[in-house]
């Protein structure tokens, strides 16, 4: 094999493994993310993991003075938002870590838009 083959060989092979390693920080950064969010009036406060997943839900006293409903739909919107939070940590790790405009940054980044949409003003949280 030429020099110049042998070059472009180690050159592509160090690049797959530079690219495969930035993968791999940004999926550990990941599965480490915690989101949190409160209801506006701060009653409610819910912990999402990286995956979206609650690890904690907590209820100040004065909650009790919300209906049921009301309680169920305050939980649920600012368990969406904390959710959404999410995608824009992962959105800041992708760029860190192997760039939102490779495709795996689009994938991940995607994945995360397609499952938890970033809410507008309305929705948002204290």
């Amino acid at each position: 094999m030429s020099d110049d083959a042998e070059g472009w060989v180690r050159s592509w092979s160090a690049s797959v493994s530079e690219q495969a390693a930035a993968a791999q920080s940004m999926a550990d950064q990941v599965s480490r993310l915690e989101s949190t969010a409160s209801d506006r009036e701060r009653l409610v406060r819910v912990t999402v993991d990286g995956s979206g997943c609650v690890t904690g839900l907590e209820l100040e006293p004065e909650a009790r003075r919300y209906d049921m409903d009301r309680l169920a739909a305050e939980i649920l919107r600012t368990m969406r938002l904390a959710q959404a939070r999410l995608t824009e940590q992962v959105a800041a790790i992708a760029e860190r870590t192997v760039g939102v405009d490779t495709p795996t940054g689009r994938a991940v980044v995607s994945g995360f838009e397609s499952r938890f949409p970033v809410r507008g003003e309305d929705d948002d949280g204290r």
